[in-house]
């Protein structure tokens, strides 16, 4: 048997950049030989093995054939006479088509290196029109490489026009979808995701309420803002869904399948940027932030208010920014009301809250005046 290193260690090790994660293929072999050699197997679609010492997976050299629709709708072959040239020719991108043998040499069939050095992302063959979930991940690469002046090659952004053509993309399931924009979320320029996407018809599929031209720019401007003050994917997510009303908000969270956390926030920020951009500044009272800052559970969930107030700055014009500024300073000034000393007064049950928000209402309208004064 023969072993090669591929995929995306031999990739990040040409771009100079630290490996992360190491893969391996594996020709000529079964997994009758693997299993002698003490690996363990761990790939219930198709043979992969865990090494017995570094625990990276290691995975027989197969082809795939295309036998239906989406994520799912392939088969899988996978014997000794399938070659290493066999296994690059199903990925995705040149650059993810490189492999390495044990000696160190570079096995390059597909030109990976020259599409590194002109900073392209160029599809390995017409088979990538095969999976739709290609579409995303190569947007995803463009995020993350985009810094180092990566684009879509253009031969490859008409076969992703092609396949959204094609209805090719509205196949794949939600989840899938969604774990790729998580993982958008966090590469180095997120925005660039959702623009490879826009460019080439697909986010008119998979998040049809942002395609518009004003709400795109605007919905990246704020995810763009966000991506350089908050790590937390519920804010990022927040901020990209911001300027839609909050009833498609909510309805878009729930397609996508979006983890709990992420459509609180998301709501929460497309129902206050509304409700801020309603209301003027110069009539602001303490009840109108008090109200607020029940709606949101501040008191409650007060790193969640924190990342709903980063989302907000994003989201929002700047003429808008003093009165989150002045929503954050009443937070932390009723948060100071202790309902301990209240009880020590006398006052309990529904008295007793009755007590603790006219004592926040008191401390937030004192704040408003000094602001005023």
């Amino acid at each position: 048997m023969d072993i090669y290193l591929v995929g995306g260690a031999v990739r990040d090790e040409l771009l100079g950049l630290e490996v992360k994660d190491r893969d391996w293929v594996v020709v000529g072999a079964t997994p009758d030989d693997m299993l002698n050699r003490g690996f363990k197997q761990v790939g219930a679609d198709f043979p992969v093995f865990l090494h017995p010492a570094t625990r990276e997976e290691y995975a027989l050299a197969r082809t795939e054939r295309k036998a239906g629709r989406g994520y799912h709708g392939f088969t899988v072959y996978s014997a000794p006479d399938v070659t290493l040239e066999d296994d690059l020719r199903r990925r995705d991108l040149t650059i993810n088509a490189m492999a390495r043998t044990e000696a160190g040499t570079l096995v390059d069939p597909f030109n990976g290196r020259a599409d590194l050095d002109a900073r392209r992302l160029r599809h390995v063959s017409a088979a990538f029109a095969e999976d739709p979930l290609r579409i995303l991940r190569t947007a995803r690469f463009a995020a993350r490489l985009a810094p180092m002046g990566f684009r879509v090659a253009d031969d490859t952004m008409a076969l992703m026009k092609q396949m959204v053509a094609d209805d090719e993309v509205s196949h794949l399931v939600a989840e899938r979808v969604w774990q790729e924009i998580q993982r958008a979320l966090h590469e180095n320029e997120p925005g660039t995701f959702l623009q490879v996407l826009q460019d080439c018809n697909a986010l008119a599929v998979l998040i049809p309420e942002l395609a518009s031209g004003d709400t795109f720019k605007a919905a990246l401007t704020a995810l763009r803002c966000t991506c350089d003050s908050s790590d937390d994917t519920d804010t990022r997510f927040a901020a990209l869904l911001s300027p839609l009303p909050e009833d498609d908000t909510r309805a878009r969270a729930r397609a996508l399948k979006a983890p709990n956390d992420c459509q609180d926030l998301a709501r929460l920020t497309s129902q206050l940027c509304h409700t801020l951009l309603q209301q003027d500044t110069a009539d602001v009272d303490e009840s109108t932030l008090l109200g607020i800052l029940d709606d949101t559970d501040a008191w409650r969930r007060p790193e969640r208010f924190q990342r709903l107030l980063t989302a907000l700055c994003c989201a929002l014009p700047a003429e808008i920014h003093n009165l989150i500024r002045l929503l954050q300073a009443s937070e932390q000034a009723a948060t100071g009301v202790e309902a301990r000393s209240l009880l020590a007064q006398g006052f309990k049950g529904k008295a007793l809250g009755e007590a603790i928000r006219q004592e926040r209402l008191q401390r937030i309208a004192t704040l408003i005046h000094q602001q005023q004064a």
